[in-house]
């Protein structure tokens, strides 16, 4: 039997629970403290990157890159030679190195996990929680990750849909949304003492024509 609804809008105090919000680069290693499973940089994209993105953008089909390594001169090496438009490519892989070494860091690690990805079509659209530890994820152009605070959440309705779950989401209101730029820290069950309280997330849908680029860098 399904929950529910909250009655009334989540107050900022319900929402900032779980979540650091922030402009400054600091607000990502919060996501160290216990009660929070997401952290969100915001920032702009440059003109010179924004341009950089867009060129990607005009492949005709999707496309994807996967990667797991040290995030150093092969990283970018590679980038270079298997971006669809590589004559355009120099801001985007530099903003991708800087990234994948700003998680090396962060998670004192010599090997990231990346996945650059050009969508034109939901790649996860189910509410859901990731099993690994924590993931960066931003989007360079298109609608941003979509997540829920701990209060919209009915937990029994994750996993495998069928017609004995209830509904996940408590408040279609309360659901928030990245956008482009942004940089997020998700944390997920695999993170110790957050097994029951990954952050539920999903994919937002896209219209027809419309398309994504998205960046995840996993800490391996």
């Amino acid at each position: 039997m399904s929950l529910p609804a909250l009655s009334a809008p989540l107050s900022d105090t319900e929402l900032a629970r779980h979540l650091a919000l922030g402009d400054e680069i600091g607000v990502l290693p919060r996501i160290f403290e216990d009660d929070i499973n997401i952290a969100v940089m915001r920032r702009r994209l440059s003109a010179a990157l924004q341009q950089s993105v867009l060129a990607q953008c005009q492949a005709e089909r999707a496309w994807q890159l996967a990667w797991l390594g040290q995030p150093g001169d092969d990283l970018r090496a590679d980038l270079l030679k298997r971006l669809p438009a590589a004559e355009a490519a120099e801001a985007l892989v530099e903003d991708v190195q800087l990234l994948a070494e700003a998680m090396a860091y962060l998670f004192d690690t010599d090997t990231v996990g990346i996945r650059l990805r050009l969508l034109d079509a939901a790649m996860c659209p189910r509410f859901h929680v990731d099993n690994l530890p924590v993931r960066l994820v931003t989007t360079y152009h298109g609608p941003g990750s979509e997540w829920l605070p701990e209060e919209a959440v009915n937990r029994e309705g994750l996993g495998a849909p069928s017609a004995e779950k209830p509904e996940i989401v408590r408040d279609p209101s309360a659901i928030q949304r990245l956008v482009a730029g942004d940089l997020a820290l998700l944390k997920g069950g695999g993170w110790e003492g957050n097994e029951q309280h990954a952050l539920v997330h999903r994919s937002p849908a896209l219209i027809e024509g419309q398309k994504r680029l998205l960046l995840t860098i996993d800490p391996a």
